[in-house]
């Protein structure tokens, strides 16, 4: 019995300094990066962790997209390696600040602790007050407006433009009512900014990817849907004749890239990198190959942005 005992003891010693071996390997071969970055960490650790939702041509999901090559460039112009980490709207802003959060009338609640997964958030994102509440934006990258799309069969009519922006979102909301419509929570597209349940017959709140509400109503979920406009451009284009734009929800919206709060240099970085590709036409020529017709829609963004930066990128060059 004696005998026994001791090697079970044995036994357990043996075990016991497995288990802290097992512990100290993997402590060494944890990524050092496990954290949000700012610059030196980024540098330091060599890659520049990018968070992405596949979402219209901002990330394709192929390897490619406008913020996909935007943000290599970005990767390239620090010197490090890029990595796309893949994550969802709803878990996109948890993925970069470490907190899980819920969001009810604008007000953001923080309900929890998460791990960081990347250093910074491009595909598109809308800047929203209650976004701006927990995360950094840069500077607008993109514009973008809410509009009201429909079914061709539908019998809501576009409204005719007063030039008046107000004027004109008062008059889809009216032809919205009587008519079912859908949108998606936490996002740019919850019909909770919108007041959408003021006017629609029943407001349905999706459960699928953003990429997924405009085929949602043409195989008949709802009579419409709401879209930001590079979405509703892409529908529009995939699906010509079976979609018509009724008009806006919003005012002019404009999107950034998101960065988590602790990284302030990060963002610096950034904004002087997207002065430069702006002034030098990079950025011009990436938008011209993701969403042509955009420049239709918003030609003074794009211009008022050039000119502004060229001036900024002049000014840094004279020592100004």
């Amino acid at each position: 019995m004696r005998i026994i005992k001791k090697l079970i003891k044995k036994q357990l010693v043996f075990s016991f300094l497995i288990i802290m071996t097992c512990c100290a390997v993997s402590a060494l071969l944890a990524p050092q990066n496990a954290t949000a970055g700012d610059l030196p960490q980024v540098q330091q650790a060599g890659v520049l962790r990018h968070l992405g939702v596949p979402y219209a041509n901002f990330v394709t999901g192929s390897g490619d997209g406008l913020d996909v090559e935007l943000i290599k460039l970005f990767a390239r112009h620090l010197g490090v390696r890029y990595e796309y980490v893949k994550t969802d709207w709803q878990n996109v802003i948890p993925d970069l600040t470490g907190k899980q959060v819920t969001v009810e009338k604008g007000q953001v609640h923080v309900t929890g602790e998460t791990p960081v997964k990347g250093d910074l958030a491009a595909n598109g994102m809308t800047i929203l007050p209650w976004r701006s509440t927990i995360i950094d934006f840069s500077s607008p990258t993109f514009p973008t407006q809410v509009w009201l799309l429909a079914r061709a069969d539908s019998p809501m009519q576009p409204i005719v433009p007063t030039g008046d922006i107000n004027q004109d979102i008062v008059l889809v909301k009216k032809t919205l009512q009587g008519h079912p419509t859908i949108g998606k929570q936490q996002t740019c597209l919850d019909p909770e900014l919108y007041n959408l349940k003021q006017c629609a017959s029943s407001v349905l709140l999706f459960d699928g990817a953003l990429n997924e509400l405009a085929p949602a109503v043409l195989n008949g979920m709802a009579e419409s849907t709401i879209l930001d406009v590079p979405d509703a451009l892409i529908a529009l284009e995939k699906w010509p004749g079976k979609l018509k734009v009724i008009g806006p929800i919003s005012p002019e919206q404009q999107m950034g890239v998101g960065f988590a709060k602790t990284s302030p240099l990060l963002r610096q970085a950034f904004e002087k990198f997207f002065a430069e590709i702006k002034a030098d036409g990079t950025y011009h020529r990436l938008v011209n190959k993701y969403y042509l017709s955009v420049f239709s829609f918003y030609p003074n963004f794009f211009e008022n942005q050039q000119i502004k930066d060229l001036k900024k990128v002049h000014r840094t060059a004279e020592g100004g």
